[in-house]
């Protein structure tokens, strides 16, 4: 590790990846400096994985490290610049595709799968045209499927062509705890590694930590005094059923990306991540906070006999309110304080009957949970009832066009819950108002998936480049 470096970027999740891929392609010169608070992807494992049983590492391997929590992530790349975030707030639409069409060959040369889902058009407009009779809206978008070893392994091969082959270095269980301005334009950043704080000098500086370090970035700016708007706060409870259920839209789909204006309070209530023949998983943020999520693998083999997906409501807080992720981890918070730190499960059946779900009802269960250390109890205690309600009516409405998704051995974990940081105010190279600081991908409230994260990346090292 040297003290000066031409770029260093926080974060080492697909944001930060593709920045210093885009840069060792342009400017092969520049010295590059990658800073993670987790570790390099091949130390990464989840002692869950073949245990069953979270062991609560710090930091959370599924969470930090090299790829961000992309490494053990179903590893999807969706091809729509309409999905995944925001970046048509900042680039036009012909230059969005083009951009995603770029990551994408990239994804591709380190050997992601060739196989594109989602572009049967006849079946497609099938199925929305029957979502479209109960106010359901099919969101349209091709996706890449990697599967979650195989998104490991592009990943791995990322790690060592920036490693071996360019002039790029990685910090792994680093914390940055402060970056430094002078004169108004960033000037490096102060880091935490090994009990000792090290000041290392950067000419440009990228935040992009990703989901986990949300706060982290929300903090920073608050110190710095730069603009941010508050985004929506997505909560809600991750859908088991078996793939018999999902299969005629998975088939084709292999993301049935729905959405719906809930009956009662009109939330809207959309699906995310659905993951055929997966597994649901759980995955640990600063604080011990435990959250589910959901991944499948790409081989056969590994495939189980269950489809799992979010169900997510969102809701946008208008001032005083500023504090979008607190309010997020506060509710996930409740669900760990009854399962004493774990995921929560309850059948359908009992949450509409309004009992707890327990072990004896849990065996009842013809859905068979794949995640087999979650706690059987009674989510009306976590989530609130707006929530509740919303999930509840769009099962009901989705039972339409995925019949048996509305049945009492339905299986809902909770709590997931996706922490977007405020949204920065940046031009469109997403530079901030400190000249040469940079803040991109997940953690920035900028994107919510890898493809659109990678892309961020690529803007910014384009524009560092243009700089030099």
């Amino acid at each position: 590790m040297k003290n000066k470096y031409d770029v260093a970027i926080v974060g080492a999740g697909p944001a930060g990846i593709f920045t210093a891929l885009e840069l060792s392609a342009l400017s092969p010169e520049l010295s590059v400096l990658i800073v993670d608070k987790g570790k390099n992807i091949e130390k990464r494992t989840c002692p869950e994985r073949t245990t069953g049983k979270c062991v609560k590492c710090s930091p959370c391997n599924i969470t930090f490290g090299w790829s961000g929590a992309g490494a053990f992530s179903d590893g999807k790349l969706s091809l729509s610049p309409e999905v995944g975030g925001r970046i048509l707030e900042y680039l036009p639409e012909r230059e969005a595709k083009e951009l995603i069409k770029y990551c994408d060959d990239i994804y591709l040369r380190f050997g992601a799968n060739k196989k594109v889902y989602g572009l049967n058009n006849e079946k497609i407009d099938s199925i929305k045209y029957e979502a479209s009779k109960h106010n359901i809206r099919l969101i349209e978008c091709p996706v890449r499927h990697l599967g979650t070893e195989l998104a490991y392994e592009v990943n791995r091969r990322m790690y060592h062509h920036l490693i071996d082959n360019t002039n790029t270095d990685f910090l792994e269980l680093t914390e940055v705890t402060d970056i430094l301005v002078e004169d108004g334009a960033v000037c490096g950043v102060e880091i935490w590694q090994n009990g000792e704080k090290t000041v290392i000098r950067a000419d440009f500086v990228v935040a992009a930590p990703g989901r986990g370090g949300a706060e982290w970035l929300a903090k920073e700016a608050r110190k710095l005094q730069l603009n941010t708007t508050n985004n929506a706060v997505d909560i809600g409870v991750r859908v088991e059923v078996p793939n018999s259920i999902m299969d005629h839209l998975t088939k084709d789909l292999y993301e049935a990306k729905l959405v719906y204006f809930s009956d009662t309070f009109e939330n809207k209530v959309r699906t995310f991540c659905m993951n055929p023949g997966g597994v649901v998983s759980a995955e640990h943020y600063e604080g011990s906070i435990a959250v589910v999520n959901g991944h499948s693998y790409s081989e056969k083999e590994l495939r189980t006999e269950n489809t799992n997906f979010a169900m997510l409501v969102s809701t946008t807080f208008t001032e005083p309110f500023n504090k979008p992720i607190t309010y997020g981890k506060y509710i996930a918070e409740l669900g760990n304080m009854l399962t004493g730190g774990g995921i929560m499960v309850q059948r359908l059946g009992d949450l509409l009957q309004g009992r707890r779900t327990d072990r004896s009802r849990l065996g009842k269960s013809t859905t068979i949970p794949t995640l087999k250390s979650a706690v059987p109890g009674d989510l009306s205690f976590v989530l609130p009832q707006r929530h509740l309600t919303a999930i509840v009516e769009a099962l009901k409405a989705f039972d339409k066009i995925a019949p048996g998704l509305y049945s009492k051995n339905t299986l809902l974990y909770g709590v997931e819950v996706k922490f977007y940081s405020s949204k920065f105010d940046t031009n469109n190279s997403f530079e901030t108002d400190i000249k040469n600081l940079y803040t991109i991908g997940d953690g920035a409230g900028i994107t919510r998936g890898l493809m659109q994260a990678s892309a961020t990346g690529i803007v910014v090292a384009r524009d560092i480049a243009g700089k030099l």
